[in-house]
């Protein structure tokens, strides 16, 4: 049995691209011979996974797949460009070479100029000494010594020429690898071919399937939100990094959020002993509270630095580009569009000035896209054209979404408070009275009419025991506030014309026994 010297191509045609790596499918129709034979198919991306390859024959030929295996080859560059290189590359082979001569021939002039030091050293030594003794061979010493300086100022100018040449040929490679980084790949020295032991019963051709996982691959969602008065459409993108070692054209394209590399035992149980006991005379006579914060959000993954991994909310998805794509094999992130959709967006402008003095628009949609929208970067586009970037959450299919496009650049908003604290003699109770005031501006260009409304929210403690109170004094609050949730978020709808101001002011009081402590 031998194998085919002309390798069979196999190209890639449907490519899994998971959270960090890739399942890669190909095919190949083969013109089988009665008997075992051994096939010579590629090439393949040398990272290809051995133990995850998997071979078939399809169709009704009768011929069944005996052996598969990957096998590799490594070719070294070779030191000097070929004739099939690019003058590119020839150019930044030919400057490394210049480089490299007037390197040696710097460190000759300076081993040079430092042998001529130690001889002018040398012979003003002789000089001292033959001058104390008597001896008097002023031309002699003359000659020498000219011509000691004289070779000295031609090494020395020499090596300041290398060195202003070197300095050049710095900048001129410095560029032209550059230039070549982003125009060349570097060809691979390690390329893979498979290896197929097939036995056939008769001749004929049979459709060959085969998948391995690959790694060096990943992907991660992206969107792009244009906002057109009120109406917006969101773009949904993946982008693609691939350096498997071969590019990937005209496949059929599908991304997934399974994680194949995590372990599925379930965790280990342990024990969690609670231990009673009575409380001291002290512990019994106080009550020890303290403020903390709280974020009312929904449960997430926690923020990373770096490239965060796909929030698929806990159940593996899987979306697929509607088109055959390409995506090269350079290491760069390429965008593929994966669904569109126009929508309703009614936007309002909201302000919380306890967390940022900027009065922001925020837009209001449903997830039409018939798909779940993955957690990522979202670049928002408005009226003038590019004007940031945000973050989009996960969302199910047909739940609602909240995109903030910015702050305005005309709104101005500034918070003061004051805080008063007395104690009631007879019952003994602390009270701490707190005054916020908001103080709304609108600056708007000349000729601008219509007014708008502004969302302020503002926040008050909530207590969870009953020896603290908390109550809003509705009657100072100016205006009174239009909503205040469980929660303890206020909020008030201000509605600003143009050039105008307006003050908001809240007042709460926080009441607690003489048993609290830590207020």
């Amino acid at each position: 049995m031998s194998t085919a010297s002309k390798p069979i191509a196999l190209p890639v045609t449907a490519v899994t691209c998971l959270e960090d790596r890739a399942h890669i499918e190909r095919s190949a129709v083969l013109d089988l011979e009665a008997g075992v034979q051994r096939l010579r198919l590629g090439p393949v991306g040398a990272l290809a996974v051995d133990r995850t390859l998997h071979a078939e024959l399809t169709g009704d030929h009768p011929a069944s797949v005996l052996d598969v295996r990957i096998v590799r080859a490594w070719t070294p560059r070779p030191p000097s460009p070929s004739a099939d290189d690019s003058a590119l590359r020839r150019r930044v082979h030919t400057l490394e070479e210049e480089r490299l001569a007037l390197g040696r021939r710097g460190d000759r002039l300076r081993a040079r100029l430092d042998l001529l030091g130690r001889l002018a050293a040398d012979l003003l030594r002789e000089i001292g000494e033959g001058a104390g003794s008597g001896e008097t061979e002023c031309t002699r010493w003359s000659v020498e010594l000219d011509r000691v300086d004289g070779e000295r100022d031609i090494d020395g100018e020499q090596l300041r020429a290398v060195e202003a040449r070197l300095t050049v040929l710095a900048a001129e490679l410095g560029a032209a690898q550059r230039a070549m980084d982003l125009s060349e790949e570097e060809p691979a020295e390690l390329t893979g071919h498979v290896e197929l032991t097939v036995e056939a019963a008769a001749a004929g051709p049979a459709e060959l399937r085969l998948s391995h996982l690959t790694p060096c691959a990943l992907w991660r969602p992206a969107y792009r939100a244009v906002l057109d008065g009120s109406s917006l459409t969101l773009e949904t993108d993946a982008v693609v990094w691939q350096r498997t070692g071969e590019d990937w054209s005209d496949v059929r394209l599908t991304l997934s959020t399974a994680r194949s590399a995590l372990a599925t035992d379930p965790p280990r149980l342990g024990e969690d002993r609670l231990t009673l006991k009575d409380r001291s005379a002290e512990e019994r006579r106080t009550v020890d509270v303290e403020l903390r914060e709280e974020e009312t959000a929904s449960i997430g993954p926690a923020p990373v630095l770096g490239l965060p991994g796909v929030d698929d909310g806990g159940e593996a998805r899987v979306l697929k580009s509607s088109a055959p794509v390409s995506v090269p094999g350079d290491g760069r992130a390429h965008r593929v569009r994966l669904s569109t959709f126009t929508t309703d967006a009614p936007s309002e402008y909201v302000c919380a000035p306890e967390l940022s003095p900027l009065v922001t628009q925020v837009v209001r949609f449903g997830n039409l896209s018939g798909h779940a929208l993955l957690a990522g970067p979202v670049d928002l586009v408005r009226d003038s054209g590019f004007s940031g970037r945000g973050t989009l959450d996960f969302t199910a299919p047909g739940a609602a979404v909240e995109l903030a496009f910015g702050s305005r650049d005309d709104h101005r908003v500034v918070r003061h408070t004051e805080e008063s604290r007395e104690s009631a003699g007879f019952t003994q109770r602390t009270v701490v009275t707190r005054t916020v005031r908001l103080h709304l501006s609108r600056f708007s260009a000349p000729g601008e009419h219509g007014d708008r409304v502004v969302a302020v929210r503002e926040r008050i403690p909530v207590s969870e025991v009953s020896a603290v109170e908390i109550r809003l004094h509705q009657d100072s609050c100016s205006p009174a506030p239009d909503a205040v949730d469980a929660d303890g978020i206020v909020r008030w709808d201000v509605t600003l014309p143009p050039g105008s101001r307006r003050t908001v002011t809240l007042v709460y009081e926080l009441s607690a026994s003489a048993r609290v402590t830590g207020l």
